[in-house]
């Protein structure tokens, strides 16, 4: 890969990363991964505020992450990007995995870092 194509790669990298490294984000895409849910549905799920989750959404709608549409008064959200709800699924399955059984995974492949295993 030529220098500039990886720079590509690697800033649109960091900025997919960037947009995920929010836990309330990350809870968002993990509970739209089944289906489509309103803000009030979401509020229902995930202990935010409604300005708080609001701004989150925007915040993965604008990223390509969610995708929306309007019935009446509700805006119902969907995932939009699979490629992300994806890599969010095999990260968090992966780091799951380390948390409950650290003898699985030798300790030089370990996502989670040495402070946060339990």
């Amino acid at each position: 890969m030529a220098n500039e194509e990886s720079d590509e790669v690697f800033a649109a990298a960091a900025e997919l990363f960037s947009v995920l490294s929010t836990p309330v984000r990350l809870k968002l895409i993990s509970a739209l991964c089944q289906s489509e849910k309103n803000v009030s549905q979401l509020l229902s799920e995930i202990d935010a505020t409604q300005p708080n989750m609001s701004q989150h959404l925007a915040t993965l709608y604008r990223a390509g992450i969610l995708a929306r549409r309007r019935e009446g008064t509700q805006i119902f959200y969907r995932i939009q990007s699979e490629r992300a709800a994806m890599l969010c699924r095999a990260v968090c399955t992966q780091i799951a995995t380390e948390i409950v059984s650290e003898t699985d995974v030798p300790r030089n492949d370990r996502l989670v870092p040495a402070s946060r295993r339990l």
